[in-house]
């Protein structure tokens, strides 16, 4: 059964980005190219549906066998199918920003209410109960990590390979620190999300919008709050592994409203970005990550989750080159990237 579902996912994300693509050409939902674009061509965009609807129709057929959470199924399908409606919404016409984060914002609070808040969060050896600030602490992470995918997802294939590797990495963790059952359903995800991977991989045929990297961005958080409940330092794996995405989205964030300018407006001075231009390549950047996740923050969130290293040490570790790295391809410097 679980072999079987995971070439469905494959397959059937493959044939509805395919259909989806002929719809955003038909409808001429296209990504113009501009000057904050990475691309230079018109794009088809909205494929990121074939995700969604792939992911959750047979996440319901795991959890129908008994072989997913109910509850983890009703937040994956409450939050993570609201926030991408609202990105469908905004790909076809933007909505406001404000709309934009209410609807993240009780996304996050009913994944939390589901889920009975978190767990208690294991800090240089000592498990610390963060109570009431946890709570609310665990809420911004959410909404963070639905705006990191779509921050993030700027150059041909970053935000899947991204999500297919921390997925199958956090399940990797996740089974060699509790040996529970419930792998399947990241790696569920990661095979729907390569599915959509064939059809953007480098140059990209369709762009996945912001119903697609919105809900990467909630799955992969609620994924990481949800398997601390069996074994809290495996939170602290799934923070490795989204270490590139974190490091280059929050320097170029933090850097950008240092320097007066609006957060939330479209731009291309994240590091991957430059780095794409410097180097002419999305392709070999999209690797790089890959490279990166594989080779440098797999083998650290391993142990983390085998109990060979406290999880704030394994951060550090892993995020010190990264931010780096960050500096080096001066991430949120606009001025300094310029030719």
């Amino acid at each position: 059964m679980r072999s079987f579902t995971l070439v469905a996912g494959i397959v059937l994300a493959w044939l509805l980005t395919g259909a989806m693509r002929r719809y955003a050409l038909a409808a001429e939902l296209l990504d113009h190219p501009n000057e904050r674009s990475s691309h230079s061509v018109p794009t088809p965009r909205g494929g990121g549906v074939a995700i969604v609807t792939s992911f959750l129709a047979l996440a319901g057929g795991l959890a129908a066998f008994g072989l997913a959470p109910p509850v983890l199924l009703a937040a994956l399908l409450g939050s993570g199918g609201s926030v991408a409606l609202v990105g469908f919404l905004d790909d076809r016409q933007a909505l406001p920003a404000r709309w934009r984060f209410l609807a993240h914002a009780a996304a996050a609070v009913w994944s939390l209410w589901l889920m009975h808040g978190i767990p208690k969060v294991v800090m240089l050896g000592h498990a610390v109960d963060l109570g009431r600030f946890g709570l609310a602490l665990a809420g911004v992470y959410l909404v963070w990590m639905i705006n990191l995918f779509n921050f993030m997802d700027g150059i041909d294939g970053i935000a899947s390979v991204e999500a297919i590797s921390t997925s199958l990495g956090g399940a990797l963790c996740w089974w060699l620190a509790t040996g529970t059952p419930d792998w399947p359903m990241p790696v569920l995800f990661a095979a729907c999300v390569l599915g959509f991977l064939i059809w953007n991989y480098p140059p990209a045929k369709i762009f996945m919008g912001d119903a697609g990297s919105g809900f990467l961005g909630m799955v992969l958080g609620l994924f990481s709050l949800w398997t601390a409940q069996l074994a809290p330092q495996v939170f602290w794996c799934w923070f490795i592994l989204f270490g590139c995405f974190m490091v280059d989205a929050t320097t170029t964030l933090v850097r950008r409203v240092r320097r007066g300018e609006t957060f939330n407006e479209a731009h291309r001075s994240h590091a991957y970005q430059y780095a794409a231009r410097r180097h002419g390549s999305h392709r070999s950047i999209t690797l790089a990550f890959t490279a990166v996740n594989l080779g440098w923050l797999l083998p650290i969130a391993l142990l983390v989750a085998t109990g060979r290293l406290d999880g704030v040490v394994g951060s550090a570790i892993a995020y010190a080159p990264l931010v780096w790295l960050a500096f080096r391809y001066k991430a949120g410097d606009r001025v300094a990237q310029q030719p």
